[in-house]
């Protein structure tokens, strides 16, 4: 497998957008530390590669992956602060 290229994108829009060349993400998280983006393989699910998200622009983490294409399967790693008492917990979302 080549090494995940990633460059640092742009903070809007958020979520995930082909602009043609490359896929921007983009993901809002008030207490993120650090946010992994997970890509999916289509034939079994399992997970292909990981790349942390470069960037944190006005607690919007993003990054620009130049080889990711429509149809790619994701999911985001967050890690931060968790507290039960405040609710608050570090999470894994998929799409």
């Amino acid at each position: 497998m080549q090494p995940i290229r990633v460059w640092p994108g742009k903070p809007y829009p958020l979520g995930a957008t082909w602009d043609g060349s490359g896929t921007n993400f983009a993901l809002f998280s008030a207490h993120a530390e650090k946010v992994e983006l997970c890509l999916f393989d289509d034939a079994d699910g399992a997970e292909a590669a990981r790349v942390v998200l470069p960037e944190n622009t006005h607690e919007i983490w993003h990054g620009y992956l130049p080889d990711v294409r429509p149809g790619q399967h994701y999911g985001y790693r967050v890690y931060g602060p968790t507290s039960r008492r405040r609710g608050t917990a570090s999470t894994t979302t998929s799409y």
